[in-house]
């Protein structure tokens, strides 16, 4: 029974000792006391309770003293809690300082939580950036197309980076302003002797204002001369006014054919009346008969002089004469 508690008790002693240690980080403390931070073992106790990691502040504390940093454990601690990364925001204090960039604390902590990689940003202030553009597509005032392709070099901006637009800002403004120099050239030969131009005439544009970068330059990498545009329009115009002349031409016929055939019906109407009335004259004939307002001699001349007619105008017709003629032959057939 002796020997399952002193069993009991050495485990439980072994347990109490590592809770010990993790509670009361005795190595770091030392550590930190030989690198000359001075830091007490019950703040590293309440680092634990804070559920901070010690060994993070412990060791970005001893760098920042290293490189000569004025830092305090208790921003430290805060920067964590907010959800900062230390570590980036202690590099990036530490290469603006010996690259004699003006950059404080509170600063770099802001650009951290504003989701950005502050020492990303003071390698790019250092050491610029080049950013390559999109292939970008304009046209000329003679109706050629040039594409281009373009090379940005930019500086990170310390001042705008919280707030400052990012690359994609930067890359949309380039391209515009490609696009608004190549527009306004006469002549896309132009452009392509002097493709210098397009570089100048962007940078006079000012496209860094509220932006997270300062533009150093912008250089035509590239540029190609694609379709001619002017000449698909102009043929596309053409088309359009031959499909609409078509379209009137066609509607002018339609209105001639509804026109002749309103004259024909109209013919077809007075050619009826025509018929009706030579039909009324046998039946007015007969009641002058009966009346006694025509007599028969009467009668016998207007036929005589119908007859003449007939005649007259078959001497002045021979078609007519030689289609009577042939009537009456068929006639005398029958």
């Amino acid at each position: 029974m002796g020997e399952y508690t002193t069993l009991i008790a050495v485990i439980a002693g072994v347990i109490l000792v590592f809770v010990f240690l993790y509670f009361v980080p005795v190595n770091l403390w030392i550590t930190a006391q030989f690198s000359n931070v001075r830091i007490g073992l019950l703040e590293l106790v309440f680092m634990r309770i804070r559920k901070v990691p010690p060994s993070i502040i412990v060791k970005e504390m001893i760098t920042a003293r290293k490189a000569g940093l004025d830092v305090q454990t208790e921003e430290l601690e805060t920067h964590y809690l907010a959800g900062g990364n230390v570590s980036s925001v202690i590099k990036a204090l530490i290469s603006a300082d010996k690259a004699n960039i003006t950059l404080g604390f509170k600063q770099a902590t802001a650009i951290d939580l504003a989701g950005r990689e502050v020492f990303e940003a003071v390698q790019i202030s250092v050491n610029p950036k080049v950013i390559t553009t999109p292939k970008v597509a304009a046209v000329a005032q003679d109706g050629i197309q040039l594409i281009a392709v373009a090379r940005v070099t930019v500086r990170a901006n310390i001042q705008q980076l919280v707030g400052g637009a990012g690359e994609d800002t930067i890359l949309a403004r380039v391209g515009e302003g490609i696009v608004t120099s190549i527009g306004s050239a006469q002549s896309h030969k132009a452009v392509l002797e002097n493709p210098d131009k397009i570089s100048k005439l962007v940078l006079q544009r000012g496209l860094d204002a509220g932006t997270a970068f300062e533009i150093l330059s912008i250089d035509i990498a590239d540029i190609d001369v694609g379709v001619n545009i002017g000449a698909i329009l102009q043929t596309d115009q053409a088309q359009a006014d031959l499909k609409v002349a078509e379209a009137k031409a066609e509607e002018r016929r339609a209105m001639a054919v509804a026109v002749e055939q309103e004259m024909k019906a109209k013919s077809q109407e007075a050619r009826a009346k025509v018929i009706e009335a030579e039909a009324e004259v046998p039946l007015a004939l007969a009641e002058a008969f009966r009346s006694g307002n025509l007599g028969v001699m009467d009668y016998y001349r207007m036929e005589n002089i119908q007859s003449d007619t007939d005649m007259r105008e078959s001497i002045a017709n021979p078609s007519q004469k030689s289609s009577t003629t042939k009537k009456s032959s068929g006639s005398d057939k029958k």
